[in-house]
């Protein structure tokens, strides 16, 4: 068992890593571009952090309004070393997908989609990565019934495997599996590992419940600190199998496990090498983050010209050293952990590292 304390060579590890960390907010170089491409969705899940309904008050994006902001963007960066992700909402819920990704792939842009499999047949898969697609990420969240139940559709597991068998069986794609790991399935990770190998998936990447939009209401999603200790065993034990890549997402300091279970340390890159682009045009640091941290709109200013001279919140974390986090010993390695994990007022929903100390 992995040992929450944090050892002299792993401290040393972790502060060379937020030197790097202080130094690439000073450079904010453009890495990664999110664009949630609408709020539409063909599924009503239980754990939605966007509270996206499947006929969304909010109208899409125009294809043309993100193209003109990705031209902004472009003359300053080299785009065949920023990737575009496109998210939703349900990214496939848009008819325009392949006309966009064409435009991409024109401008040097890889890009690729976030999708819930719904509808992912072989023949739009042919259909998206002839525009150009290069990488793709299916939620799959359990075995059948806890992946209907949280998914609120009886066919959504069954579409979900159909989409991996035609992700994993599509040449020259890189993609993983998220799955949002509960109270209900946490008993099951050792079921669907074994589902997952044996459908041919290679990569894994397991993230936990942020009380944000729809899933701050079911209080039965979120996993009590021993059963949080238990999925990062799950993890580093998987890891050493070696038979799928297995990662914990970005979504906080983890003290000892730092390194254990994932392929580098935390770091927060929203804001610093991640810029998003809401469907009413917002720019934030990530798509994730639902709380007020805008920095600007597409609609009323230069995207570029907010990139490069505001978020100032994302790049200097000293406004998080409050609360909690004010005398705590882990500041220098976490500094306020993930942006998506604050409320409209700032204020840190919940803190990874003391969760594993319980």
């Amino acid at each position: 068992m992995a040992d929450i304390k944090i050892g002299l060579r792993k401290k040393i590890a972790l502060s060379l890593f937020a030197g790097i960390k202080h130094d690439l907010a000073r450079k904010h170089e453009l890495r990664e571009i999110f664009w949630e491409s609408t709020l539409r969705c063909n599924l009503n899940c239980r754990h939605c952090g966007s509270d996206c309904r499947s006929s969304s008050v909010v109208a899409d994006m125009p294809a043309e309004d993100f193209l003109a902001a990705i031209d902004k963007i472009t003359p300053h960066i080299n785009p065949h070393k920023v990737m575009v992700v496109i998210t939703g909402g349900e990214a496939l819920c848009r008819k325009d997908l392949e006309e966009v990704g064409r435009e991409l792939h024109k401008r040097g842009y890889p890009w690729g989609i976030v999708t819930n499999g719904m509808l992912l047949t072989a023949e739009r898969m042919r259909s998206l990565v002839a525009a150009g697609m290069r990488a793709i990420t299916l939620s799959i969240d359990g075995l059948e019934e806890h992946h209907n139940n949280i998914r609120r559709n009886p066919q959504s597991w069954r579409n979900a495997i159909r989409a991996l068998d035609v992700i994993t069986h599509t040449k020259g794609i890189n993609y993983d599996v998220v799955t949002c790991v509960n109270r209900e399935n946490y008993s099951q990770l050792n079921s669907l590992k074994e589902l997952l190998i044996e459908h041919g998936c290679k990569a894994w990447r397991l993230f936990t419940i942020f009380p944000v939009g729809r899933a701050a209401e079911d209080e039965e999603l979120q996993l009590p600190p021993t059963e949080y200790r238990g999925l990062m065993e799950f993890i580093i034990a998987t890891r050493k199998e070696g038979l799928i890549k297995c990662n914990y997402a970005c979504e906080g300091f983890l003290g000892g496990y730092e390194a254990e279970v994932r392929d580098s340390f935390f770091g927060c890159m929203a804001g610093i090498g991640i810029v998003g682009i809401k469907v009413d045009g917002a720019i934030s640091g990530c798509t994730s983050i639902r709380a007020s941290f805008d920095q600007g709109n597409i609609y009323t200013d230069d995207i570029w010209e907010v990139w490069d001279k505001k978020f100032d919140s994302f790049r200097n974390r000293e406004w998080a050293r409050k609360g909690e986090c004010a005398e705590c010993k882990m500041w220098r390695y976490c500094e306020g952990n993930g942006m998506h994990l604050y409320d409209d007022n700032h204020e840190l929903l919940h803190c990874n590292y003391h969760r594993l100390c319980k």
